[in-house]
């Protein structure tokens, strides 16, 4: 299994790599400040996680979020050389751990069906992977895509 750990201060070019590597999927993020803020934000109220390789690089990273008892994932990547290999699986697990209480719902917006990232990506199998089902549809994506949301509920 994928060690997980919180994220620090340090990790935030790790943040910024990965961000680089989906650009095409989501929209600007690396040079947006309100990404960067987000991210920071997010370090520092100890709701963003990171997977790290070995060699210092990180695999992939999430930023979970909500009130409880409704649970967001607002970002989750995996580095395009990782994808596969249960890194995703072990960061949203640490965090399902770490930060939910059942009876509660964890929700994720991902492509819409119809986006070309939904099949390249893998986005919408891993979540069903995951016990995720799929939702209504939400608010285009800052590139223009078709979104949705995700719900799962944990008894």
């Amino acid at each position: 299994m994928t060690p997980v750990r919180l994220a620090r201060d340090a990790d935030l070019p790790g943040f910024l790599a990965l961000a680089a590597e989906v650009e095409h999927w989501f929209g600007p993020m690396v040079d947006d400040p309100g990404f960067t803020e987000a991210v920071q934000r997010s370090i520092g109220s100890g709701t963003a996680l990171v997977a790290q390789a070995a060699s210092g690089d990180l695999l992939g990273a999430l930023l979970f979020g909500g009130n409880p008892p409704v649970h967001k994932v607002h970002w989750l990547v995996v580095t395009e050389r990782a994808r596969g290999g249960g890194v995703g699986r072990a960061l949203l697990a640490d965090a399902t751990a770490r930060f939910v209480r059942p009876p509660a719902t964890i929700e994720v917006v991902t492509f819409g069906p119809d986006h070309p990232g939904a099949a390249s990506s893998g986005a919408r199998a891993f979540y069903e992977r995951l016990d995720f089902t799929p939702a209504e549809p939400t608010d285009p994506g800052p590139e223009g895509g078709s979104r949705q949301v995700y719900r799962r509920v944990l008894a």
